[in-house]
């Protein structure tokens, strides 16, 4: 696996308004109790933070996760949903060579957050390619952001399949969408405006695998630090079985006004 930036963060934005946005990260990953490596991949920097899951025998799913994070560290902070697409269209690329040089196939899927400060819509950006997700938590409920690329979900969606049977079902691990596999790597988009506090999970399948979203709504409602957010729900995640690579990102967002930094800097 490739990790790159910090396990654990914060930093702080002003804003054209004089308000100030206080983001603070944790982020973790772990190979699991039933697999041999970690294939997963992680970014956490002020530019973005993402999870690519790899997929592909032979080390070739570990390179490929490596080589989107990779690509995606190149975008500076407040890239354009375009910008990101350019990066994503470049890691495929290199995605493709890995493939040829295992004699096989190889991908991955992408799911991600960037906070933007330079438009009108003040806020952060979703992206995602494939089953790994992105959840925000805030008015006290967790909602899930992305929508699975899987044939799973494409069943749930046309009324053939109950939720709570996907997790039984043949076809759970067959995903519609990645980066590799000679696909066009656009990524689905989402803006989420500047809600206030706003904590946001961004996980591989290794984390909704082994716990329901009602397990993941308390984690995150019972711990306030993000590194330790983080850190209770990979725990968890391994005690439920840890049957794959389980890696997250918690990202808590604040936002100051210049009153509230004048009180708390006396």
């Amino acid at each position: 696996m490739t990790v790159i930036g910090t396990d654990r963060g914060s930093l702080r934005r002003e804003l054209d308004d004089g308000r100030n946005v206080v983001i603070e990260w944790g982020a973790l990953s772990d190979t699991g109790h039933r697999r041999e490596r970690n294939e997963d991949s992680l970014i956490a920097t002020p530019a973005l933070f993402a999870v690519a899951d790899g997929m592909g025998g032979h080390e070739a799913g570990d390179r490929a996760s490596s080589a989107i994070v990779t690509g995606l560290s190149h975008l500076s902070e407040d890239f354009t949903g375009r910008q990101l697409y350019d990066a994503l269209v470049s890691a495929s690329r290199e995605v493709e060579e890995i493939s040829a040089q295992a004699h096989g196939q190889s991908g991955s899927t992408i799911t991600g957050v960037a906070f933007s400060a330079e438009h009108d819509d003040v806020g952060w950006l979703v992206f995602n390619i494939g089953d790994s997700r992105v959840y925000a938590y805030y008015d006290l409920a967790l909602r899930q952001i992305t929508r699975d690329h899987s044939v799973v979900q494409d069943l749930i969606d046309s009324g053939q399949l109950a939720p709570e049977d996907a997790e039984i079902h043949p076809a759970r691990n067959s995903i519609t969408r990645a980066v590799g596999f000679n696909m066009d790597p656009r990524p689905d988009l989402w803006h989420i405006g500047l809600a206030w506090p706003l904590r946001l999970l961004v996980c591989s399948d290794g984390l909704t695998k082994e716990l329901h979203d009602s397990e993941i709504e308390q984690v995150l409602s019972e711990h306030p630090g993000a590194f330790e957010a983080a850190r209770e729900l990979v725990t968890r995640a391994l005690e439920h079985g840890g049957r794959d690579n389980v890696s997250v990102i918690v990202v808590d967002t604040e936002v100051e006004t210049a009153e509230n930094a004048a009180e708390e800097s006396h």
